[in-house]
């Protein structure tokens, strides 16, 4: 499931914009990263800068390409798939990453247009305002096919957490070298009040055959 806006300027805003979250500083505990539920104004432009600054200073396509990939390390959890191509892991699309992928488009723009473009302040306050986290979940099977129909919950503290919603899986890729034939991801939506924020999290994704594939997922230490 995909919002669509009604005009071509909001779908040329809106159209690519993913992303992950980058967290917030938590008093409890000593200094730690954590999913951020709600955001202030001032949060918010401080997340719209955060992902301006390093696009804005990205003068080729290798910089680019380098400033994405940071920006999806930091903030991924399970596998590392510059180690382990073929370990499941996921991208965590939430409220402060998706401000910060406005703000690189926003230094993106500025430099084709050669002025500076903003983004429009509505398509700010919907983000702040989004009831679901975001999960893309990837992972690797023997069959093109394999992630149809894939189900993922989220434990927690002896509960198992569903989704909104699950878009149906990719066609899988061919894979490189050994292990599993083929790599495939696909996308669900938690809502907010659903699970905690902060809480040590195991992600435990069901194929159709019944094959499962689990991983551990810190939020707090999300950034």
């Amino acid at each position: 499931m995909r919002t669509h806006h009604g005009s071509a300027r909001r779908h040329r805003w809106s159209h690519g914009v993913i992303g992950l979250v980058v967290g917030a500083m938590v008093a409890v505990g000593g200094p730690a990263w954590a999913i951020d539920v709600k955001l202030s104004p001032e949060e918010a432009k401080k997340a719209l800068e955060a992902g301006r600054a390093p696009m804005e200073k990205a003068n080729s396509p290798e910089d680019v390409k380098k400033v994405l990939q940071q920006a999806s390390l930091v903030t991924r959890v399970g596998a590392d798939p510059e180690k382990d191509q073929c370990g499941a892991s996921a991208i965590l699309r939430t409220k402060r990453y998706r401000l910060e992928a406005f703000g690189r488009q926003e230094a993106a723009e500025s430099k084709k247009q050669k002025k500076d473009v903003r983004m429009p302040e509505e398509f700010i306050q919907k983000v702040v305002d989004m009831p679901n986290m975001e999960v893309e979940v990837q992972l690797c099977g023997d069959d093109e096919y394999f992630a149809e129909k894939a189900d993922i919950v989220f434990q927690q503290k002896g509960k198992n957490i569903r989704p909104v919603d699950i878009s149906p899986a990719d066609r899988g890729r061919k894979n490189d070298g050994a292990g599993p034939a083929y790599r495939s991801r696909f996308t669900a939506r938690f809502g907010y009040e659903s699970f905690d924020p902060n809480a040590k999290t195991t992600v435990v994704v069901t194929l159709q055959d019944g094959q499962t594939m689990q991983f551990d997922a810190d939020f707090s230490q999300v950034k």
